[in-house]
């Protein structure tokens, strides 16, 4: 497709998103969701193999009806996800709730920022705009998306929800150590290995590789590094900040961050266990899956 043109599509989803009511965003994306798991066939059976990783006991006509969930709860991400520019403080407010966020204010007392790790669980991009309404600094490290002309333009919404955008890269590492040491919040996704130079740990039972670069800024930085979900509950969302891993340096740097990487990969496992349906996770992710990209 012409670039504009997918910029322009995306532009008109905002729009219609943001007249959706409240009440009727699931089900909205309920019926979204059963239309793309008709049509992506080759999504949806990727995203089964990675529900039978997280529920072995998941077959038949129960792992149909976990994948149908998981497109509705990534259709509502993306239409929620819209419509957080429209919304005031206080409906941003009102549709969050918390666990341990002041572990987060811990390590932001303590001065030397704090690292999110996240997986592609339900909305986090509603936490990060609450994040930001508290007057917390914010940086996301984010994918590049193709057309860059797309990247433009979620980049630009991501700022309008008051974050700081990193895009993944060369110099995303410079700019998150300088995130970092102005004591900011950073949030990176960490569930997938997009770069092919991932550390290798066990992850559900199988061996793959995952980033290095949460485990490698926390060892480096001393920032503590915390593993992180924000769940879809009801019509909110509710976010769990778990502690901070121990990011101590026992030995060599390379043997440190697999340690901390492993200990990551575990940590994400059981966010990701206490709700599966909203693991967005729709690509190749480990060296058994058919079309791993490494």
């Amino acid at each position: 497709m012409d670039p504009r043109a997918v910029v322009a599509a995306y532009r008109t989803g905002s729009a219609v998103s943001r007249l959706v009511p409240t009440l009727a965003v699931r089900p909205a994306s309920a019926a979204m969701g059963r239309a793309a798991a008709r049509a992506m066939a080759g999504r949806r059976s990727t995203l089964e193999r990675h529900l039978r990783r997280v529920r072995p006991e998941l077959q038949g006509a129960a792992l149909h009806r976990a994948s149908r969930a998981a497109f509705a709860s990534y259709a509502r991400y993306f239409i929620e996800s819209f419509r957080i520019p429209a919304l005031s403080a206080a409906e941003i407010d009102a549709g969050f709730s918390y666990e341990g966020f002041g572990l987060v204010e811990d390590g932001l007392v303590a001065g030397q920022g704090v690292i999110v790790a996240l997986s592609h669980l339900g909305g986090w991009e509603w936490a990060g705009r609450w994040i930001a309404d508290q007057g917390i600094p914010i940086t996301a490290v984010v994918e590049p998306l193709e057309p860059p002309e797309l990247f433009a333009w979620f980049a630009e919404y991501r700022r309008s929800l008051g974050m700081t955008v990193v895009p993944l890269g060369a110099g995303a590492g410079g700019a998150v150590l300088r995130a970092l040491r102005a004591n900011e919040v950073v949030c990176l996704l960490c569930d997938r290995d997009l770069t092919g130079d991932g550390v290798e740990v066990e992850f559900f039972g199988e061996r793959t590789t995952l980033p290095p670069g949460p485990a490698t800024l926390a060892l480096r930085t001393g920032a503590p590094l915390l593993p992180t979900a924000v769940y879809f509950e009801g019509e909110g969302h509710r976010c769990v900040v778990r502690p901070p891993l121990a990011v101590e340096r026992l030995g060599r740097l390379r043997d440190d961050v697999t340690r901390v990487t492993q200990d990551l990969a575990g940590e994400l496992e059981r966010l990701i266990r206490a709700a599966p349906e909203q693991w967005h996770l729709m690509q190749p992710n480990w060296p058994s899956d058919p079309g791993y990209p490494f």
